[in-house]
């Protein structure tokens, strides 16, 4: 078995602590995720000839709706942990955001904005999809951290094992490392539709491909992780919100191959 970073450092790696205040390593990655999607966005909308601004005024809305998405998913699907620790649904900082419900409030509120400010949602989703997929890659690495969105147990050369008694992973046990996936997927989106964006036609299409993308990732990915993501029949709840992103984006695709 290979040593790992888990292994071999602390949760508190790449965080601080003063007095009663803890920034813990996830919550630093997290924040790095969201910042450097939010720059790489400013840095599109300026190669398109629009308002840069506009990404940061955006910027905050997407952030609120990630945050409140993400943790209200994650709290929907441990509804009994929850009930009997009502004051830990504000911790999110300790681990515990799902993507998917971020993703899904965070849209809202960005098309939200975009009506408010009378702007073409197709091209601003274009400009933000890229970045979405490098604050994924980024933000991913806190969740290795944290030992969050853990994998099921393996015996694979790249296997990782918890030791920090912090970590929200099962403890000395050789897991999938799930969240390196999550983070490898984040970033093979940001490179695709890097490639595409110059290729594609009409303006919302590269947001479809993104979403078809990562869609299928997520639902892969799914297979090998071990914590609770709720249940759906078969499948998780997250698989099936993947299922809807795949379907989506295949939607949008043709939508707007035939609409201009």
């Amino acid at each position: 078995m290979f040593p790992t970073i888990i292994e071999i450092a602390p949760f508190m790696l790449f965080g601080f602590k003063l007095g009663p205040f803890a920034l813990h390593t996830y919550g630093l990655f997290v924040a790095a995720g969201f910042l450097l999607g939010i720059a790489w966005s400013m840095r599109e909308a300026r190669a398109r000839g629009l308002n840069p601004d506009t990404v940061s005024d955006l910027g905050f809305y997407i952030i609120l709706g990630a945050i409140l998405g993400a943790r209200l998913l994650y709290v929907l699907i441990n509804p009994v942990y929850f009930w009997n620790n009502p004051l830990e649904i504000l911790m999110f900082w300790k681990g515990g955001l799902v993507f998917s419900g971020g993703a899904i409030l965070a849209t809202v509120f960005a098309l939200a904005f975009m009506r408010a400010r009378k702007e073409d949602p197709w091209l601003w989703m274009d400009v933000l999809a890229p970045g979405i997929g490098l604050g994924e890659a980024v933000g991913r690495i806190g969740c290795l951290a944290a030992g969050c969105c853990y994998g099921a147990v393996c015996d694979l050369p790249w296997a990782i094992t918890f030791f920090d008694p912090e970590s929200l992973a099962p403890l000395h046990v050789p897991l999938h490392p799930t969240q390196l996936y999550h983070s490898l997927a984040g970033l093979i989106c940001f490179a695709v539709t890097l490639a595409l964006k110059s290729r594609t036609r009409n303006t919302g299409q590269l947001m479809g491909i993104f979403l078809a993308l990562f869609g299928s990732f997520r639902f892969v990915i799914e297979l090998f992780r071990a914590d609770y993501r709720g249940d759906f029949g078969p499948v998780s709840v997250t698989q099936v919100i993947a299922l809807g992103a795949v379907c989506l984006g295949l939607f949008i695709i043709q939508y707007r191959r035939r609409n201009v």
